[in-house]
This record gives C-alpha cells, structure tokens and sequence, in this order.
C-alpha cells in the first residue's frame, strides 16, 4: 500500500499576492513597509535607552535615505545580477518603472545583497554629513533590521516565489508556480512515489513538494539572527561588533539555507568545483555554489575584516549609555532632557 506524505501539503490557495484581488495593492509591498516600521522603530529605541545623541529628525533623516539606498541598491543589483535579458541595458528606465503591459505590477526583482550594500552607502554618507559615529549606527541597525527582514521573506511565500529544491520529507510544500518536471526522469517518478502523488502517463508533467526556504529564511535569517543581535547589543565589545556580526551571522546561515533553496534556472551555479549534472531541482551538489552564496560568502569576508578594522579604529571602546543629551534646538527639550537623565541612571544600575 502507497504511503502518503501528508505533511507534504498543498499551498494554501486562498493566499494570494493581491490584498483584495483586483486592485494593485500586493501583501509582498505592505510586508516592505511593516519591515520598515519595525525596524525604524527597534533603532528609536535603542536611541533612547542609550540616549544616544540623534534627534527625531535626525533619525527620520537617517531611515529615508537608508530606505531609498537599499531600494535602489535592491532594484539596481536586482537588473545586474539576476536579469539574464538585455531588456535593462536597452532601455534602462524600466529599471524603476512599476508598470508591465499597461498593469501595475510593483517593481519584480529585488536583491538582498544589493540593499544591503546601498543601506549602508546611504547610512555612512548621512552620518558623515550630521558627524555621528557610523560604527554605533551602523550597529543599532544592525540589532534593528533582521526582524523586520523576517516579514520580506514572508512576502516571498505569499507570492510563492523563491521556493527550495524538492523534497520528500515532511517538510514539503506544493507551490502552485513552481517548475513542472518531466515524470520520464527516474528520480522525478521516485519522487512522486514517495509523496504520494499520480503519475498519469510516463510524459506527464508534475508539480512535486519543495522546501518552503523563504520560511527557513524568515526564521534563521529573521528571527534567530536578530535575537542573537539583539541579546547582545548591551554586550557588545566594541564600536562596530554588531554590524560585523550581523554580515557574517546572515552571510553563514543564508550559505547552508542555499542548499535547500533551487538557484535560478538560468543562471544556475556561478561555481562549479566538480561539474555536476544533476538538475537544480533535485539536488544542491556541496562543490557547486549559486549566486546566492557566492554573494554571501563574500559578506563573511567583508564581516572578518569589519571586525579587525572596527576594534582598531581610535575610541572604540563600547558606550552603553551616553552621558549627555543633545542640549540643541534638534535635541530634546528641558522636561524630555530631565526625564531622560533619570532613566540613564535607572538604566545604567539595571546594566551593572
């Protein structure tokens, strides 16, 4: 008797990338801006338990142009790496035009890599300009972003885009887009034997169960790594620690998460140590290594020697709370100075 895997289930079809369908408001763009609030205000809060010395417009200023460099970043790197057409190089304002066939359809395509690189592009020229301190910015976005990040992967699952490779474990998902495999490949047959799903003739074409990645991502990459950031944002050894540890914390996990994800069909793997020929949807070979990881081992890298440059750079000892409020017409007032000055000192007993 045929055993059935059902936990290998079906993508839930009342999920939908449209909001209400048939208006162009998708859940992947209000997941961007839920992401952005979080984070926006996870980095107020660590301003005002530190009472570091940034004002509310100061810290409006320093999200806008963050935001703006990692969507340009995003979309910019996206057309780059991604985009195999020429369609971009031919006719760059499509770049950000949001609009297909006369439909509104968001901009398709974005890199996390490349807004990583434009947010911090973006976040070191501001504070260069207002003179803040980019190790403790940096920082406190790096404690502030990963949660935030959790809910752009899950737009990801509600558009059932970026799924894993298949699967016959009890973790597998049926997405309703996914790539259609040829049943007259021996391990697509097994496969489908295994989860329990028909074969109706030996040319048939079927959608078989597939990691849901973009969860091991929202979870490992989301949640586990801002936890881990933030348990040790008070800790910290010296300016700078929390940015190094977030690029190398998110380069190493989003490496192995990798293996389970299916790289792009056509671009495949950009390394190959030992060729292989198995397909993409089958099996993730550990000498061959997608855009996806090549990108993030090269975080590691940029991460170690952060790390070395952070802690040598002058006054890098680590300030818990600063000592001062802003005493400015952009700081706080006389009563929000004098309420601040009582809860550093609440603070600073709760950190000995």
């Amino acid at each position: 008797m045929e055993t059935l895997n059902f936990l290998a289930v079906q993508f839930p079809p009342w999920l939908k990338p449209e909001i209400i369908p048939g208006l162009p408001f998708r859940w992947y763009g209000l997941m961007y801006i839920i992401a952005f609030g979080i984070a926006f205000l996870l980095y107020r809060k660590q301003v005002n338990e530190r009472h570091f010395p940034m004002s509310e417009d100061d810290l409006s200023g320093l999200f806008f142009w963050g935001i703006l460099g990692l969507l340009v970043g995003a979309r910019v790197f996206s057309t780059i790496i991604y985009e195999t057409r020429d369609i971009y190089r031919r006719q760059p304002w499509l770049v950000f035009w949001p609009f297909q066939n006369g439909r509104f359809t968001g901009l398709q395509g974005m890199s996390y890599h490349g807004g990583v690189i434009g947010c911090l592009l973006a976040l070191f020229t501001y504070s260069g300009i207002k003179r803040f301190d980019c190790r403790e910015t940096g920082d406190m976005l790096a404690a502030s972003v990963p949660l935030g990040y959790t809910f752009g992967r899950l737009g990801n699952f509600i558009n059932a885009e970026l799924y894993g490779r298949v699967t016959t474990g009890p973790l597998g998902i049926v997405f309703p887009h996914a790539e259609l495999l040829s049943a007259r490949e021996p391990w697509v047959r097994e496969a489908a034997e295994q989860t329990g799903i028909a074969i109706p003739s030996a040319a048939a074409m079927l959608n078989l169960p597939r990691y849901p990645s973009q969860l091991f991502e929202a979870l490992f990459e989301g949640l586990v790594l801002w936890l881990i950031i933030w348990l040790w944002r008070n800790r910290k050894p010296f300016k700078g620690f929390l940015l190094s540890l977030y690029l190398g914390g998110y380069g190493i996990i989003r490496f192995f998460i990798e293996y389970f994800r299916e790289p792009d069909s056509d671009l495949g793997y950009r390394i190959q140590l030992i060729p292989t020929t198995l397909s993409p949807a089958q099996a993730h070979p550990a000498l061959c290594f997608s855009t996806g990881q090549v990108f993030s081992f090269c975080m590691v890298l940029i991460a170690v020697a952060w790390f070395f440059i952070a802690r040598k750079l002058p006054n890098s000892e680590a300030v818990r709370v600063y000592p001062d409020v802003p005493d400015t017409p952009s700081g706080f007032t006389a009563q929000e100075r004098e309420e601040a000055r009582k809860n550093r000192r609440k603070l600073r007993k709760k950190l000995r």
